[in-house]
């Protein structure tokens, strides 16, 4: 009695104090791009904040007769909308929370989109807006990938705690923006918004615009999943990424689950992908040994019977039986652990700090300084370390005792790929808000020349090597050269080396002219065949196959090595004007039309020239399509209303069942014979 009558006005104060409060108004986050011209109007959105909304409302605020006279139609359309309650339940809500002066209800808890949003803007009572029709429109912002699970983990997430992976993550700053604040009354059902216009408007984030094409991106999931499940291996990843530039173009990661393969950590770049190389670190090796030695490619290694003993510890080739004496070359095309191991051992076993100063100078010691949060730092053993021991040097030669993530490894091949430029890799290029950049990111030089022209000249050649008679000769291609190398290292599980490996591929392409480099792991592959070149390499083979066919920079030009026989004319006779015509202008025939307005002619050779006659095509008249591709009387027919059947093989039209001139029927059907 005493707190609801005598100290009532106190307590209404109280109450109606701790109701009304400051809330934040959060901001729309921005969007992620792959690499494509953001102001042309076409690029691809990587992510992006959808507005969904739930729908509230105030029934007390409508005066009566608006709310008298829509009331029922409101209840009718809400009941065919949600189709989860009646008509009379949503009419019998809203009429007994206006009774009871109820300032706040939610209709319903589902969400709803944009159009749907302005469609029930126009319903009776909510048409008079919100201060005098009383509806309310809370939005719902969520994060959408337009590619599904594309670079899933590249472009990340940020959770309710502000923790998280990738690009969402790494970028939080410049995407989540700056919340705004508004007063909002706590009542019953929910908090009520109240616009006194103290409200400060949110500042909505920046878009960033990354290096992926989305297409190669594709390619690169796409292969990298078949490989796994081909051999039910543990994860992989996959980065390809431009020589000159540093822009990484697709990065790819799947580990398992029960379900199949997911995006589930970014092993490219993470801690868990920082594994010992194997053989793709003989490149350094060898890099070392030009650089503190005369070494010749042509220089011979006794390799033995494919067992050797070194300080201790007995090393193996993969040939049963050795490879004997061979090539320094040929060490590297045919991987020889021995080969590499002896050379190292002969030119800095007195001396393995020397070795190690050569890594730590290349830069391999040392983090690239990624734009994405969690790059693992490398580890390279010193022989200051108190686990140096007397293999430790040759162990390192082929890649053990020493660890690196993809993207350092791919970043060194990349340099000798650069003339010796190293570059940190790249993936955001821009911040913009709008059309208007406000930041711009280009790569970073880490190391001018990371060695002398003279050993550049020595590892390209044996990485081209490798592709052409080496451990990968499988990615061979006849239309560009490839320079890479294999990798094949041995796992350890509870402090042991076991059969089981991971498998690698890291090279270059063009090799006369590098485009794109590229890296490829594939860990713990299960199989008969579980080396690098068989396991690893066809997954570079297929991206670099992709990439090559759509950068027309990288073809050869097959017309230049054509020699024209002017004598023989070509095969042609009925077709598009400006089709035959720049065919003839690129291989050399004397060509001229007696009707150079016409779309379409028949052709007539005339000594060693052509000459291009009228084939008017008109509508409504059965044109004349003999003589011509498939292809070409096709979009000609079809434009015309015909349905075509054709009949017989070949790459020409040598009859038609309609004559040409004759009147169209409508739906009529054409056949054509090719031969």
């Amino acid at each position: 009695m005493h707190i609801q009558f005598l100290d009532k006005t106190n307590w209404k104060a109280i109450s109606k104090e701790r109701r009304v409060r400051y809330q934040p108004v959060y901001a729309t986050r921005g969007n992620i791009y792959s690499d494509n011209d953001v102001s042309s109007g076409n690029e691809s959105i990587l992510a992006t904040s959808l507005p969904f909304y739930r729908v509230a409302f105030d029934p007390t605020i409508a005066e009566t007769q608006v709310f008298n006279a829509g009331v029922d139609s409101l209840a009718m359309l809400l009941a065919r909308f949600y189709g989860d309650k009646s008509e009379d339940h949503y009419r019998r809500r809203i009429k007994n929370a206006r009774t009871n002066g109820r300032r706040y209800i939610r209709l319903n808890s589902r969400q709803i989109n944009y159009q749907d949003k302005k469609m029930m803007a126009q319903w009776p009572i909510f048409r008079a807006g919100k201060n005098r029709g009383g509806v309310i429109f809370e939005k719902v912002e969520k994060r959408f990938k337009p590619f599904g699970l594309l670079a899933e983990r590249t472009i990340g997430f940020v959770n309710v705690d502000k923790n998280g992976a990738g690009l969402e993550f790494s970028f939080n700053d410049n995407l989540s923006g700056t919340d705004g604040e508004a007063l909002f009354e706590r009542i019953a059902g929910g908090n009520k918004p109240i616009y006194d216009g103290t409200e400060v408007k949110p500042q909505h984030g920046y878009d960033i615009k990354t290096t992926i094409d989305i297409n190669l991106q594709d390619v690169a999931e796409n292969a990298l999943y078949k490989a796994l499940a081909k051999t039910d291996a543990d994860y992989g990843c996959v980065i390809m990424m431009e020589v000159k530039t540093g822009e990484i173009k697709a990065i790819a990661n799947l580990g398992k689950t029960k379900g199949g393969y997911i995006e589930d950590y970014n092993y490219a770049v993470g801690n868990q992908g920082r594994t010992e190389p194997g053989s793709t670190f003989k490149l350094a090796s060898m890099m070392a040994l030009f650089e503190h030695t005369n070494v010749k490619l042509s220089d011979s290694v006794d390799t033995g019977h494919g067992s050797f003993r070194i300080k201790g510890r007995t090393m193996t080739d993969s040939k049963i039986g050795g490879y004997g004496k061979i090539t320094v070359q040929e060490v590297f095309e045919k991987s020889s652990n021995i080969g590499v191991a002896k050379l190292t051992e002969e030119y800095f076993g007195n001396n393995p700090k020397a070795f190690t100063d050569y890594l730590n100078r290349f830069g391999l010691g040392s983090t690239l300084g990624f734009q994405m949060d969690g790059e693992a730092r490398p580890y390279l053993k010193s022989p200051q370390d108190r686990s140096w021991s007397a293999t430790s040097l040759a162990s390192m030669s082929i890649g053990y005792e020493l660890k690196l993530s993809p993207l350092q490894t791919l970043a060194f091949y990349n340099a000798v790929a650069n003339n010796g430029v190293k570059i940190q890799p790249i993936i955001v290029k821009e911040i913009r808000k709008t059309d208007n950049v406000i930041q711009t990111f280009q790569t970073r030089v880490l190391d001018e020349k990371i060695c002398s022209d003279e050993t550049l000249k020595k590892l390209r050649a044996m990485m081209e090597g490798v592709v052409e008679h080496g451990t990968a000769k499988n990615i061979r291609s006849n239309d560009y050269k490839v320079a890479g190398k294999t990798g094949t290292a041995r796992k350890v599980k509870n402090g042991k080396y076991v059969k089981t490996y991971s498998t690698s591929f890291v090279g270059y392409f063009p090799a006369d002219n590098p485009k794109y480099s590229c890296i490829v792991i594939i860990d713990s592959p299960r199989g008969v065949n579980v080396y690098g070149g068989d396991v690893a390499a066809p997954v570079f083979k297929e991206l670099a196959d992709k990439a090559y066919a759509r950068d027309l920079a990288m073809h050869k030009p097959l017309l230049a090595r054509v020699v024209p026989n002017k004598e023989s004319m070509p095969d042609i006779r009925s077709g598009s004007l400006d089709d035959l015509s720049l065919i003839c202008n690129k291989i050399g025939i004397s060509s001229h039309s007696k009707s150079p307005d016409e779309d379409w002619v028949h052709v007539e050779p005339q000594k060693r020239s052509l000459v291009f006659k009228p084939n008017p095509v008109n509508d409504a008249i059965v044109p004349d399509v003999t003589g011509m591709t498939l292809r070409d009387a096709l979009f000609i027919l079809e434009n015309q209303r015909l349905r075509v059947k054709v009949e017989g093989t070949g790459k020409r039209v040598q009859r038609q069942s309609l004559a040409p001139g004759a009147t169209i029927e409508k739906e009529g059907q054409i056949i054509l014979v090719l031969s």
